[in-house]
């Protein structure tokens, strides 16, 4: 069966722009078949890798980790990611977590997404609760080692159930058969107002005393998955060496720890709340000259604008007070006016916890969650390759 690339793929497989993509067919190199999809073309994967290696005077130099092929998700320029061939941000709008997940498994039976009894969480920060609560669910399964896909998936409902079970204080008459966007958005609000203690914190609690699941889950559904981003490359790591699933989605939720990544909401959410205490001009400014860049603005792969910015704003904007909707508007404009790139994902987060008093992690909280789903989803992919086959190349310098 060929396996066929898009247009953008190919291009950027081969490190070239579109037009000497297509100057390459015109030449006779490759052969581009149309996109029964889209518009576009499709180019067949050993063409272009072999048009690679020419180009390269006939060197194998690529290493594995750098052509991994999948068929969990594609990142589109205007779309975003685009999940098993569905635009995440439509299925957002449409689909429960629950449902996106078993999509990006491919899964065909009836998934439980019970909490698993793992014993009490000892009070640590929110990201250390899950670590162990990913740890727990490891230890507490008897074949954890059992690597068919249905094994997987389940498992992975356990630990998506188990984490967003210590992301917060669980209610009182919760109902169990609630959905994971459900549980997560209850404990994400009660962490809220057992903590609001800060007058700006304890306003903004009181106008969103509920969060709708809706906004949470719509959150979950557009960052389950984003490609090969560096944590989920650490999980194809991890079970290209036949790692069991929980230590495989554990050494992804230590790369997600990062400022960089999983941490980067956090950074815009401390934006937003400088901007409301002094001012969005004093705010902005200061994080150019303390971190270079604004904090929720641009991106490394879309640079005309991050679709699933405007696909969680729609969903946030509406739980904000017309103050802070206001300020947020604020922000993005006086950005736009200095041509800083638009706003991405992280920004939106942010406006969703800050403008409803959840906590300022939530955005890492949720992150984390949601990226479980993809993780697996990748995990299992890698499982159908040869093992041991990330190993970079170093070139050794005394």
């Amino acid at each position: 069966m060929e396996r066929m690339l898009s247009t953008e793929e190919a291009a950027r497989r081969l490190g070239v722009k579109v037009p000497t993509l297509y100057a390459y067919v015109s030449r006779g190199l490759l052969e581009s078949h149309p996109d029964p999809s889209r518009r576009g073309s499709l180019f067949d994967l050993d063409a272009i890798e072999a048009l690679a290696v020419r180009s390269r005077g006939g060197r194998q130099t690529a290493t594995r980790l750098a052509t991994v092929t999948t068929g969990v998700t594609q990142l589109d320029q205007k779309l975003g990611p685009i999940y098993r061939g569905r635009a995440a941000t439509d299925l957002a709008r449409t689909h429960s977590f629950e449902e996106v997940a078993e999509l990006l498994w491919q899964s065909e039976e009836e998934g439980d997404w019970s909490v698993p009894d793992i014993g009490p969480c000892p009070l640590t920060p929110t990201l250390d609760r899950m670590r162990w609560a990913l740890v727990l669910c490891g230890a507490t399964d008897p074949l954890r080692a059992d690597l068919r896909g249905e094994a997987v998936a389940r498992a992975t409902r356990r630990a998506i159930a188990a984490l967003t079970d210590v992301a917060g204080p669980r209610p009182s008459g919760e109902d169990p058969d609630a959905t994971i966007a459900t549980r997560l958005a209850a404990r994400l609000t009660a962490t809220a107002t057992a903590t609001a203690t800060a007058t700006a914190t304890a306003t903004a609690t009181a106008e969103a005393a509920e969060v709708p699941s809706a906004a949470v889950n719509a959150a979950l559904v557009l960052m389950a998955d984003h490609e090969l981003a560096t944590s989920t490359v650490a999980v194809r790591v991890a079970a290209s060496v036949r790692a069991d699933p929980y230590d495989a989605l554990l050494a992804g939720l230590a790369t997600l720890a990062g400022p960089l990544h999983g941490g980067a909401s956090q950074q815009a959410y401390e934006l937003l709340v400088v901007a409301e205490r002094d001012g969005v001009p004093r705010a902005l400014n200061d994080a150019l000259r303390e971190r270079g860049r604004l904090p929720g603005f641009g991106h490394a792969v879309y640079k005309s604008g991050d679709a699933r910015f405007d696909a969680l704003l729609v969903l946030a904007e509406p739980l904000l007070g017309e103050e802070r909707r206001a300020l947020l508007h604020e922000v993005i404009a006086l950005a736009a006016a200095h041509n800083v790139p638009p706003a991405n994902c992280d920004l939106a987060l942010a406006a969703l916890s800050w403008g409803t008093g959840m906590p300022p992690d939530t955005g890492r909280t949720l992150f984390a969650v949601a990226r479980l789903a993809g993780w697996a989803a990748h995990y299992m992919e890698e499982l159908t390759e040869p093992p041991l086959r990330f190993r970079a190349r170093a070139v050794y310098s005394a």
